[in-house]
């Protein structure tokens, strides 16, 4: 049983569940604690066959988290999750993987994983012909839909000597993932627009677009536990605010812009401007509902362009300037058409997407149009994606600052 501890923050709680690679969870301890990561494992029942809890308690220097009905509080598994900012599991095996994608919550591990809302990681291991079973792959498909990000496995040998994939990711290479953008925005102040803007006809209809605003809202989740100060302006959207984000909510094309220049004029590292802003507005929007009476010719205005408007103006700080262009057509005239509009509106990077592929996805395909290169990357979770982003608008920050270089 765990003896009572004050609720400090934790940088990595992991989890270590019934495998026979759980050895290896202890040369991971050791690598984040050397890493400077403050850790608490959590050791399932399963888990404690294989490794003692004695050793995770050596070199953390807390004994390992084991009860569900015990120790701090009498909902160990609350705490947990509010403390943690980020949540490991490691090794997880299948048994792992379908309680977490069906929600279960009758032990520590998976009662404490439903109520934690920062990033989750997980490296999987169990041998290869249960990794492939299509049970499996469902549950895998289901986590990374939800944002759960996959360490591996890997191809190798396995316990029972065979050779496949299904071989739990070395230690050092989970340790150097968890940790390697850890704080890498902290101290910058970074705007984020998302989901779409719709347009009053009457006080009953509107004109929109399918944004959701899932790629804004992982753009904005991702930088603040990078560490930014975020802040996130976003239109009409269920989806539910990132924690430690503050957020505005606007309307209309017109009430974004107004927003963000009043963001901006507080000062800011970057804008991603990832909303999908309308580009036409009816002239008249009427006061009473419009009522059926035949045809119908409804005049729009163009409405301002939200991020030439801001590119261009003269900012106390200039912030790095991330734009999206959400397009039809192929590779080829999406990324030229990115490139154009990169120009045309004096921005930084422009993301670039196709319109079946982005809307209402979990995944999303983009190429990171710059000013003097393109990368186009796989089909990716929008967390990963939003990851993809920020790992750029980190080196231009440090090219801005004099550090480091790209390469």
């Amino acid at each position: 049983m765990n003896t009572s501890r004050p609720a400090a923050p934790l940088d990595v709680l992991l989890c270590v569940t019934g495998s026979i690679a759980a050895y290896k969870a202890v040369e991971l301890t050791r690598l984040l604690v050397k890493a400077h990561q403050s850790v608490e494992v959590l050791l399932t029942r399963s888990a404690g066959r294989f490794v003692g809890a004695e050793t995770f308690a050596a070199l953390t220097g807390n004994r390992p988290w084991t009860d569900m009905f015990g120790g701090q509080g009498n909902e160990p598994h609350i705490a947990l999750a509010a403390r943690a900012r980020s949540l490991l599991i490691a090794p997880a095996t299948a048994d792992v993987l379908a309680r977490l994608a069906s929600g279960r919550a009758d032990e520590l591990l998976s009662a404490t994983a439903l109520s934690y809302r920062g990033p989750i990681f997980v490296a999987p291991a169990m041998h290869p012909a249960m990794w492939a079973h299509p049970a499996t792959q469902a549950n895998v498909q289901l986590l990374r839909d939800r944002g759960v990000t996959f360490l591996g496995p890997v191809e190798g040998e396995v316990a029972s000597g065979e050779h496949g994939v299904g071989r739990m990711m070395e230690p050092a290479q989970i340790a150097a993932a968890l940790t390697s953008r850890e704080g890498d925005l902290a101290g910058r102040r970074v705007v984020v627009s998302a989901g779409p803007t719709v347009e009053d006809i009457d006080p009953v209809r509107y004109i929109g677009n399918r944004s959701t605003g899932k790629m804004g809202f992982a753009l904005a989740r991702r930088a603040a536990e990078r560490g930014a100060d975020v802040e996130l302006v976003a239109g009409p959207s269920v989806l539910p605010t990132p924690h430690q984000v503050r957020r505005s909510d606007v309307r209309s094309a017109l009430e974004m812009l107004t927003t963000l220049q009043e963001q901006l004029k507080r000062g800011a590292d970057a804008l991603i401007m990832s909303a999908a802003v309308g580009d036409f507005r009816p002239a008249q929007p009427l006061t009473e509902k419009l009522k059926r009476a035949g045809p119908l010719s409804l005049e729009l205005v163009e409405n301002p362009d939200v991020l030439a408007t801001l590119a261009t103006h003269e900012w106390p700080r200039r912030p790095v300037f991330v734009g999206f262009a959400v397009e039809t057509g192929a590779d080829d005239a999406i990324i030229a058409r990115a490139r154009d509009k990169l120009t045309r509106k004096g921005v930084d990077l422009v993301v670039a997407n196709r319109s079946d592929e982005a809307f209402a996805a979990e995944t999303n395909r983009v190429h990171l149009v710059g000013r003097s290169e393109t990368v186009s990357l796989p089909v990716m979770n929008k967390l990963e994606v939003a990851d993809s982003i920020l790992d750029w608008l980190v080196l231009t920050l440090g090219e801005r600052s004099g550090v480091g270089q790209r390469g």
